[in-house]
């Protein structure tokens, strides 16, 4: 178990420092991650632990799947995800995804706050409202925008997520 925790907190600080620095998260890090968790996980608990160990994987892909295929995150941080959910299991990385994105509505209010964009606050209040009137049945057209003055490295979230999850919910 201690070489999977100092795993993942190796994971975890490389990957926020090159989040950082470079807007990256590397295939270099995350890879041997997945494998030392595989080998650990079979090594310790057999056949149970690999499947435990894979079912996490997939779920912390899958949970950012749809945001990635949107645009909305780079690959880097969906396999970021994965690769947490291979070191901890399925029911870990859906907790550290959903400290995650409150994490990250907090990460992207500040910036907003920081930035004085006000602009976005304008265009959240119209997308309720747009909604709010389709869920009436009034049809209105929907104009797309440019979000990407709020854009930052999501691998920041993530890492602030999962140190939260640690320390709610233990190792």
């Amino acid at each position: 178990m201690f070489i999977i925790n100092s795993t993942l907190i190796l994971v975890l600080t490389i990957s926020l420092i090159t989040d950082l620095k470079e807007r990256k998260i590397y295939n270099k890090v995350l890879f041997p991650a997945i494998i030392i968790a595989f080998i650990m996980s079979f090594y310790l608990y057999g056949l149970p632990g690999l499947f435990k160990s894979v079912s996490g994987l997939f779920a912390g892909i899958g949970l950012l799947l749809i945001p990635y295929l949107m645009g909305g995150m780079g690959a880097g941080d969906v396999k970021l995800l994965g690769t947490i959910g291979a070191l901890k299991g399925s029911a870990f990385v859906f907790y550290a995804f959903i400290y995650t994105a409150l994490a990250g509505g907090v990460i992207a209010l500040g910036i907003v706050l920081y930035q004085k964009n006000w602009l976005v606050f304008k265009r959240v209040g119209r997308a309720f409202l747009a909604l709010w009137l389709r869920i009436k049945g009034i049809k209105i057209p929907v104009v797309a925008t440019d979000y990407s003055s709020v854009m930052y490295p999501y691998g920041v979230a993530i890492v602030c997520g999962t140190v939260i999850t640690i320390g709610l919910r233990g190792w």
